[in-house]
């Protein structure tokens, strides 16, 4: 799998944080806790970052991804007690919008931490 080793260390990031804060804070908190995490493993990432949104060819709005890492990974954050099919599609269609080959979703809402790794099957890295 493409970009193994780097999604590891973000889930490893996002571990720590859960493992130090729990679940019940909002999700600014933990958006907060991870780029401290990040900065210290020395990963590159923009927060909040604004992208825009097409439809062919015709930008129709924009959209802020919680984080941007390392230009490969979109990485979107949850505080809710359990991740449901609409987050889950979400963070695929961020993947296909932003022409990416792979995200995270990560929720710090449940008792132990759900990640999921999401992929957009239209990329060439992901044939």
């Amino acid at each position: 799998m493409k970009h193994k080793q780097l999604t590891h260390t973000i889930i490893g990031c996002a571990m720590k944080v859960h493992s130090t804060l729990g679940s019940g804070f909002q999700e600014v908190i933990y958006q907060r806790a991870m780029a401290i995490e990040m900065t210290k493993q020395n990963l590159a990432f923009e927060r909040e970052l604004e992208m825009d949104i097409f439809y062919e060819e015709h930008l129709i709005g924009t959209r802020r991804v919680d984080f941007f890492v390392e230009d490969k990974i979109m990485t979107e954050l949850k505080a809710v007690s359990q991740l449901d099919d609409l987050h889950l599609a979400q963070a695929m269609n961020y993947c296909q919008a932003y022409n990416l080959p792979i995200g995270l979703l990560i929720n710090f809402g449940s008792r132990s931490l759900e990640y999921k790794r999401v992929y957009n099957i239209n990329h060439p890295d992901n044939d």
